[in-house]
């Protein structure tokens, strides 16, 4: 959430700021109802002195010789109990001007860091590097993953479809040991790293999704449970973040890395047509999270760490990568500044995303209230929180079917991988 202060103060910029994200967002709304609901303060505040005055003054007065029942006392009384009245109607009026300033500012997203490329889509995207060209294949012959998962008996979507509906998968024999060996060891290279593995709730409600950004804004991108305040949650970024809402952390122990593994659930609403075969866009995936909570002053240092945790695994496994640094008009609602990661996919001849890797600043701190106390000084401080993909489970395996994909239909598995799995091909 954008501090009210700001926008109060720096309406222009922060105006500005929007815009390089579209021309959807507009603050003049809330500066308007700010301006009313301060006005409404500032005469609540001055009748309530008013009202002190007079509840002191009274007593003062009787002591003084004033008849209790004469028409001075009593003007005092009408005035107060008039007073009470007013304060009484102001109140309400406040409270709904801060709930519809709230609506406001939920729905507003993050501003762009300084360092963000100014652009309008993907495609002002900026590739930062490129990693492992070497180990592009050669092979002309690749078929797309799903159709080689398929031949080797290790994906069926048909019998996924059945249970379920389109865009689930249904993973056997070595296909769940390879998904299960993917997700150990990318644990396993991100606790060697310095993150500490949590398995958190895998329904969150409603606060938790509102806290990290996704709610108001992508309802209809969840799960809900219709019986329950809960939902599925769209990625371990969620209950991880909110493992610290509405606490007050000590500055010496920052920073925090969490590390977890979740099956995540998305409706992927709006998006039909697209990717409708294979691993890249499913309802159910599983995915190994990277959560950090650090200093404002070290946020950015954490970022640019963040994303090289991710590259190892990438590297590890000699999956040909790049780095994309995005615009402003492509940030996710909540991100000030982003990293994709996007595996190459041989079938489609395309680098396509499997991580993405962001500073979100204070701005999810400021909705789920996660602050920290340093001792030499008053009052507390937003965190900053930052989150990456470490990585997209079911786009890392097809990206391994694809790329380690050879002549004869055999699969092999990456040299780091295959003490996970116990085999050298598939």
């Amino acid at each position: 959430m954008l501090d009210i202060k700001q926008i109060r103060d720096n309406s222009q910029l922060v105006q500005e700021g929007l815009n390089t994200r579209g021309n959807n967002y507009h603050i003049q709304p809330i500066v308007d109802l700010d301006k009313q609901q301060r006005e409404l303060e500032a005469k609540r505040n001055q009748l309530q002195a008013r009202s002190n005055e007079i509840a002191k003054s009274i007593p003062e007065k009787i002591k003084a010789g004033n008849d209790p029942k004469g028409s001075e006392i009593q003007a005092l009384r009408d005035e107060g109990s008039a007073i009470k009245t007013s304060i009484g109607t102001l109140e309400p009026q406040e409270k709904d001007l801060t709930v519809k300033i709230n609506e406001l500012l939920l729905a507003l997203p993050n501003l762009p860091s300084d360092s963000t490329p100014i652009g309008e889509s993907e495609e002002d995207n900026v590739e930062v590097r490129r990693w492992g060209d070497e180990y592009i294949p050669q092979n002309p012959h690749i078929l797309p993953h799903w159709e080689i998962g398929e031949k080797l008996g290790i994906l069926n979507f048909e019998r996924a479809v059945k249970v379920a509906q389109s865009r689930f998968v249904t993973l056997i024999g070595a296909g769940a040991a390879l998904e299960r060996a993917l997700i150990q060891f990318m644990l396993d290279r991100q606790i060697a790293a310095g993150y500490v593995e949590v398995i958190p709730p895998f329904l969150v409600n409603t606060e938790s999704l509102t806290a990290t950004g996704q709610l108001p804004k992508f309802t209809e991108e969840s799960f809900k449970c219709a019986a329950d305040d809960l939902w599925l949650t769209p990625t371990a970024e969620v209950p991880v973040t909110n493992l610290y809402r509405g606490e007050i952390l000590a500055a010496e122990d920052l920073p925090i890395y969490h590390c977890a593994y979740t099956p995540c659930f998305r409706r992927e609403a709006g998006s039909y047509g697209r990717d409708m075969r294979g691993l890249i866009r499913l309802h159910q995936f599983n995915k190994v999270e990277l959560v950090k909570f650090v200093h404002p002053s070290t946020s950015f240092e954490e970022l640019e760490k963040l994303v090289g945790n991710v590259e190892a695994i990438l590297q590890a496994l000699q999956l040909p990568y790049r780095v994309i640094e995005l615009c402003s008009g492509d940030l996710g609602f909540s991100a000030a500044k982003t990293y994709d990661l996007e595996v190459w996919l041989p079938s489609s001849q395309k680098y396509r995303e499997i991580s993405s890797c962001s500073n979100f600043m204070d701005f999810q701190a400021r909705r789920a209230q996660i602050r920290f106390k340093e001792s030499s000084k008053k009052g507390t401080q937003l965190v900053h929180t930052l989150n990456g993909s470490g990585l997209a489970v079911g786009r890392t395996m097809a990206a391994i079917l694809e790329n380690y994909q050879q002549e004869d239909g055999t699969v092999q598995i990456p040299k780091a991988l295959q003490p996970y799995l116990g085999r050298e091909v598939l």
